[in-house]
């Protein structure tokens, strides 16, 4: 995609109406090929490669380092807690200084960080370099969601969430089994060298083929407190704030199923890990699958509030199935009935985050990486916090995973109905949502 690409045809810009000021040119959508497609899908595969190639390392990792194993789980925390807390630094930096910059920043950072992980000689500095690669690499994920913002409105929009779900889902499947295969010729530092060539080989991709997305005239001004006015603006904003909680607490369905399913399948209901593996990635192309759905064939048929509310739905009807089979209510399951339940659970997800990213940032197209930094904060959050709960009653049971994906699947729908209103007409976002305002285009 050429510099000038996204930002074209300025005459469509200044006809737009002054209640849709930000409203994406069809050409500018037309003009993202297959590269760019593939460029912020590898963008949003970056973090959970980072997480997920990483775990079958951690054992050795424990005994090379000479730490205890609590210790070594503090570089999986630090790493997203500064996926969590860099979103809310990128985001508005991407408003306000345009998509490349920061994101090319971010980037080289992000590969320093992880060169150095692979030379760390102790834990404590592995889990401090952990933090600045989940800082830099928070960078992928907000301006890769903020990017399609600029580049879509609408259905369109929510239809190429979907597409990005056919490459980034994968993610989470394949990284593990890349980690194993690393492990086989190399130690637990190889996982990080792989890492950074990853890292550098996207750099260079987006250095060549992601041309600036937000043009000068649609750019924040101010400083730090013009940012803090606009994200505040944005919570303020009641139907924002609604798909955003909805869709952070839908995520927290997702982490205390990744947190909880390998002892809930293998510890209590005996499976092997090889059928562990298998269930697991079944589960995933259940969710690429039915993205996939969502976005070819009910996106444009069918409003997004009425997919969104029939996905909350069968989310929260597969926790309380999940719930009562698990406290003995029809009486002993084996691991087949809880394997279909927990495909429904995580397949549904398809319909559910697409959607609550796609209507929230349909809500800020004067803000875009504030939005997008917002949304990706509180869904680590919320994560983080659900994601303990899971184990609190020990590993024997699976009431707690049943209860956490239950209270999260209900306060979802709660913020869905309450605050979203799908059933009635909505004013566009206020323009005081954004104090500062952009230039005027």
């Amino acid at each position: 995609m050429s510099e000038s690409g996204p930002s074209a045809a300025p005459s469509h810009e200044s006809s737009a109406s002054p209640s849709a000021p930000a409203a994406v040119p069809l050409t500018a959508a037309r003009r993202t090929g297959l590269l760019v497609t593939f460029i912020l899908g590898g963008l949003t595969a970056l973090p959970p490669l980072s997480m997920d190639m990483y775990l079958p390392a951690l054992p050795e990792v424990t005994a090379a380092l000479s730490s205890p194993a609590a210790t070594i789980q503090l570089t999986l925390t630090s790493c997203l807690a500064g996926m969590a807390l860099g979103q809310l630094v990128i985001g508005p930096m991407s408003d306000k200084w345009g998509r490349r910059r920061p994101l090319l920043t971010g980037m080289a950072v992000y590969v320093l960080a992880t060169a150095i992980c692979a030379l760390a000689p102790s834990a404590g500095l592995l889990v401090g370099f952990r933090l600045l690669q989940g800082l830099a690499g928070a960078a992928a994920i907000v301006i890769a969601r903020a990017v399609v913002r600029d580049l879509y409105d609408g259905v369109e929009m929510a239809r190429f969430f979907s597409t990005l779900m056919l490459i980034s889902g994968t993610a989470p499947i394949v990284a593990p089994l890349i980690g194993g295969q690393v492990l086989r010729f190399a130690d637990w530092r190889g996982v990080f060298v792989v890492l950074t060539a990853v890292g550098l080989a996207l750099t260079v991709v987006v250095w060549r083929g992601l041309g600036e997305t937000l043009p000068p005239e649609r750019r924040q001004t101010g400083g730090v407190g013009a940012a803090l006015r606009t994200m505040r603006g944005l919570l303020s904003d009641r139907v924002f704030a609604g798909y955003t909680l909805a869709g952070g607490f839908a995520f927290a369905v997702l982490f205390s199923y990744i947190s909880a399913s390998p002892f809930v399948v293998q510890e209590i209901y005996g499976a092997s890990p090889q059928a562990f593996s298998l269930l697991f990635g079944l589960n995933s192309v259940g969710l690429i699958v039915v993205g996939q759905v969502n976005g070819k064939l009910l996106v444009g048929r069918v409003s997004l509030d009425k997919v969104l509310a029939v996905g909350i739905a069968v989310l929260t009807a597969a926790s309380v199935a999940l719930l009562l089979m698990s406290t003995g209510v029809f009486g002993t399951v084996g691991l087949l009935p809880v394997a279909a339940a927990l495909f429904v659970l995580m397949s549904t997800m398809g319909l559910v985050l697409p959607n609550t990213n796609a209507q929230a940032l349909m809500r800020t197209p004067h803000a875009a990486g504030s939005a997008s930094a917002l949304l990706g904060t509180s869904s680590f959050l919320v994560g983080a916090v659900a994601s303990p709960l899971v184990g609190i009653a020990g590993e024997r049971t699976a009431v707690p995973m049943a209860l956490v994906q239950l209270s999260c699947s209900l306060l979802a729908a709660g913020c869905f109905l309450a605050l979203c209103r799908p059933w009635r007409e909505r004013e566009p976002m206020a323009a005081a949502a954004d104090p500062a305002g952009p230039a005027a285009p």
